[in-house]
């Protein structure tokens, strides 16, 4: 007989969020519903913490949550673990990424703050033209983010563009990083945009969740686990009940994890009614 569900691991966009970046109602009461039933809830994304926390204040209540891809966990109201990304991993990473044309953003704050640094020469445009428009207020314009380094504590470094530009991008950091780094890729294939993460090496999803797991007495038997995307990978395949949504990258579709309709037809409330309000 398969375990009760008493954590549900989320991951936000592509999988939470709709494509308009809101919670359908159907999925919002499910999710309600399962809470009240004494299920936790934990959010478990690549965002940074200011963005996660206005989703988290949307849904209500105490909302943990691991950011960073795990390098960030943050719950009963404060920062539970950092791991930073080793000082010479990121200059290592920045200055590959710059040798192969590529403008990184150096991701800081340790508090949870969601500094985003980037170069005072950064064309503001792509990755970089993203946070300008967005985050501004987290944004910091620096001379040269590789003497930033030295006087922050890095999370990540991340590129972000076209996807035959990211593709081969990954096995130069790959070979300059060595077991130095981990590097997360993250896929959006209805606009082609691939991101790379840059961070500690035993950073990942499913490892701050196990983090979590084990400070709750939750076995991951118990876990009822939903991403959309490569980073989640680990943490769908590792739990009691795993799904990959239908809007995720093809290629991680034919991998044969069970698989959800998508974040626009409620994906996400349809698999909390039938395996956690059943």
């Amino acid at each position: 007989m398969a375990s009760r569900v008493r954590l549900l691991a989320l991951d936000i966009d592509g999988t939470l969020l709709r494509s308009d970046k809101t919670i359908s109602p159907r999925t919002r009461g499910a999710i309600d519903r399962a809470r009240g039933e004494g299920v936790r809830l934990v959010l478990v994304t690549g965002r940074r913490h200011p963005s996660a926390r206005r989703v988290a204040e949307d849904l209500g209540g105490e909302v943990p949550l691991v950011l960073h891809n795990g390098a960030l966990v943050v719950a009963e109201g404060s920062v539970l673990r950092c791991r930073a990304l080793p000082r010479a991993a990121a200059r290592l990473a920045i200055a590959a990424g710059r040798a192969a044309g590529a403008e990184p953003v150096l991701h800081c704050g340790a508090g949870g703050e969601g500094w985003l640094l980037v170069d005072a020469v950064a064309r503001p445009s792509g990755l970089v033209g993203y946070y300008l428009e967005r985050s501004r207020a987290e944004v910091r314009v620096v001379r040269d983010i590789l003497d930033a380094v030295e006087a922050e504590d890095p999370i990540q470094v991340m590129f972000g563009g076209e996807r035959s530009e990211m593709e081969a991008l990954r096995p130069t950091l790959a070979a300059t990083l060595g077991c130095d780094a981990r590097i997360e890729r993250t896929v959006y294939p209805s606009t082609g945009v691939v991101l790379l993460d840059v961070l500690h090496p035993s950073v990942g999803k499913e490892e701050a969740l196990g983090f979590l797991r084990a400070r709750w007495g939750i076995d991951a038997s118990e876990t009822l686990a939903i991403g959309d995307n490569w980073n989640d990978r680990e943490m769908v395949a590792s739990a009691g009940l795993g799904f990959v949504m239908g809007n995720a990258d093809p290629d991680l579709l034919a991998l044969g994890l069970p698989i959800l309709p998508t974040n626009d037809e409620d994906g996400v409330a349809r698999a909390i009614e039938e395996h956690v309000l059943r």
